[in-house]
């Protein structure tokens, strides 16, 4: 996932909460869910991600370039494509297929995938590491810094042991939710046999995803080599990282069995924390702030940090930080905190800010401001959307229905038993001054990062039933018509898809730019005089809504073009082979360099969030629909593209297809 959504503040739900302020006992503390079918249930029968045929993807490449290309670059490419359909395509794809079928633990695309993330030298923050801001918990006795961090805390590793112990529930999508989320359903599972589950749960209407990410949630690390990273993982750690003002800690949260520790033990160490921090000044020579540089001059500094320096700071940094099950990060009283007039500081702090109190290699980060306003910052190549904002949403959900602390707990007393240990660094000249040119460049980096974002109550998920359209494609013909009405051409944009259907899945690509868009977009820009009337500008909207519905399926099946398109070039650079012309074209280079980059979640936990644009001079739109609005927040960089005219623009087309479907209606 590159992605994430808007969300104007709701009321918190009024269900019944438990605090558990007393101490838990038994197994019930320990484990989050106590699921009738085991985590991994469906993962042996899942279907395996299908490989498009060559056919398809040559025919669904050329609809998708059509739209950003003129007639004489579009029959250049038609004879471009012929050729590679003919030739080397087809060589490459017989390859492809036959690696495939070598290898049906997983997917054809995930060794290039993995490969393409880590072999990526650009700074993980604002390319490639997603934020995603929880909905506040308003009760002012779990509201507090301390308290909120020590519940998700908590809840984060109940997550984790219900995972490690076969008892998460397994994620299923279900179509018919009353009908297939029930306790007849899963009974009738347990009597499935493992290796046909999952046809078994197609019959109800429900759809087991690929879990093979999850456990990569917690406990890894992408740590920085030349010219391509590793990820290691320790899935027996039992401390996380705790960062505040730059100065990091680890605290044991699980004791030598594995069990977590007591809420009022969790809750004491993390007072300590920031008692101990309170004491001393902020970080003069924040190492965090390293992971927001380029992974090759990052690689570098780590050696010296860890080789050069002293033996001392290698087992700091490998077995304290890297073995981390997560990073909690803690933000000061200095630290922007949420204003709902302007949540944009707020947001580009968690996104990327200084980068001083974050440790952006982990895999997941937790983030809680000084006011208690909490986000996750996740590290992309392990996993996408799917993992994260499963995890996101449990975490999220139980610290509302079942906190454990509140501002009445007592801390437990602390021996001093090393459980809170502040990690001091050796530090060197050079390191103090790789230190702070990364600190300079990531500074030169946000200050050229502009957000802009937009809430518009007219179109909504209820207002889109009510004219009979899909809310997806809606948003998407408003992004189509706002950069036409802002620049007035037609460009590559990416719309993710998860592909979790399918042992091994990753995304697949939905191109939303298409013929029927761009005709929509031509003809509601005529002047009055000569435009069609609003029944034929919604037969054309109806037109892209229903395209839109089948380019969605069609990426979720494994359909897209893409993944398949990469994957061929992956493979001719395996072989060094010389890339197939295709490749060198300009529609390849035009569709795949993406200047509108679009991704949103659905998520009730989901207050607002945010990534960077993937080209320098491209928008990188999060956007959400729901009851009450719709909105989008908007990413871009000074003096490149626009982002502010773009989202003017937005509002503009918000109200021409609203307009269009209104009067239709009537």
């Amino acid at each position: 996932m590159r992605g994430i959504l808007l969300q104007s503040p709701k009321k918190l739900c009024t269900q019944a909460v438990r605090s558990v302020t007393s101490t838990p006992q038994g197994t019930d503390y320990q484990y989050m869910q106590r699921s009738k079918l085991p985590t991994m249930y469906f993962q042996r029968s899942l279907p395996r991600l299908p490989i498009p045929t060559l056919d398809k993807t040559c025919e669904r490449f050329l609809s998708a370039v059509q739209p950003i290309l003129n007639a004489d670059e579009f029959a250049a490419t038609q004879k471009v494509i012929k050729e590679f359909h003919q030739g080397e395509g087809m060589d490459l794809h017989a390859k492809l297929k036959q690696n495939d079928l070598n290898n049906k633990h997983t997917s054809y695309i995930s060794e290039p995938w993995f490969d393409m993330y880590l072999s990526d030298r650009a700074p993980l923050p604002l390319n490639y590491n997603p934020l995603l801001i929880m909905k506040h918990d308003t009760r002012p006795e779990y509201r507090s810094q301390l308290v909120r961090a020590t519940n998700l805390v908590v809840s984060s590793l109940r997550f984790w042991n219900s995972l490690k112990v076969d008892l998460l529930e397994p994620e299923i999508f279900h179509l018919n939710a009353k009908k297939s989320d029930t306790p007849q359903f899963r009974q009738w599972m347990r009597i499935a046999p493992t290796a046909f589950a999952t046809y078994v749960a197609y019959v109800f209407k429900a759809f087991p995803l690929d879990m093979s990410q999850y456990n990569r949630l917690f406990g890894t690390s992408r740590i920085p080599q030349m010219d391509k990273d590793l990820l290691v993982q320790n899935i027996d750690s039992k401390h996380i990282i705790v960062m505040r003002r730059g100065n990091l800690y680890a605290v044991d949260v699980l004791n030598q069995n594995g069990q977590i520790e007591q809420p009022s033990v969790i809750l004491a160490r993390l007072q300590a924390v920031l008692s101990l921090d309170n004491k001393r000044n902020a970080a003069e020579v924040p190492l965090g702030v390293l992971t927001t540089g380029s992974r090759n001059d990052w690689a570098r500094t780590r050696q010296h940090l860890v080789k050069n320096i002293s033996e001392k700071n290698g087992k700091l940094i490998e077995n304290e930080v890297d073995k981390a099950l997560f990073c909690l990060c803690l933000d000061s009283e200095e630290d922007p905190i949420y204003n709902d007039d302007n949540q944009i500081p707020l947001i580009k702090n968690f996104l990327a800010g200084e980068g001083k109190n974050r440790w952006f290699d982990k895999s997941v980060s937790l983030l809680v401001g000084a006011d208690g306003t909490a986000a996750v910052n996740f590290e992309h190549s392990w996993g996408d959307g799917v993992a994260v904002l499963r995890y996101f949403n449990e975490i999220y959900k139980e610290t509302l229905q079942r906190p454990f602390v509140s501002s009445a707990t007592i801390p437990e007393s602390l021996n001093n038993d090393h459980s809170v240990r502040s990690l001091n660094f050796d530090i060197d000249d050079k390191l103090r001054a790789d230190v702070a040119l990364a600190s300079s460049k990531n500074s030169d980096v946000m200050e050229t990062l502009n957000m802009d974002m937009l809430r518009y109550s007219h179109i909504n998920k209820l207002s889109c039933k009510k004219y009979g359209v899909s809310p997806d494609s809606i948003m998407q013909l408003s992004f189509q018509l706002a950069y036409k009405l802002a620049f007035n051409s037609y460009v590559g944009t990416y719309e993710s898809c998860s592909t979790a259907a399918f042992r091994h899945g990753r995304t697949e690509t939905m191109r939303p730019c298409t013929i029927p868009t761009k005709n929509f977009c031509e003809a509601i820009l005529k002047p009055t005089n000569s435009r069609p009337d609003s029944n034929e500008l919604r037969a054309m909207i109806d037109k892209c809504s229903t395209l839109h519905g089948n380019l969605t399926k069609e990426a979720a099946m494994g359909q897209g073009f893409d993944r398949h398109l990469f994957a061929l070039k992956h493979e001719a650079v395996k072989q060094n082979k010389t890339l197939p012309e295709l490749y060198n074209t300009e529609a390849y280079r035009k569709i795949n360099y993406n200047i509108i980059s679009t991704s949103t979640l659905s998520s009730d936990a989901l207050l607002a969030g945010s990534f960077g644009p993937v080209v320098q001079d491209g928008l990188g739109v999060g956007y959400s629909i729901q009851n009450a609005e719709c909105g989008a927040i908007v990413s871009s960089y000074k003096n490149q593209r626009n982002g502010k005219h773009f989202v003017d623009c937005l509002g503009q087309a918000f109200s021409e297809i609203h307009k269009t479907l209104d009067a239709s209606k009537k």
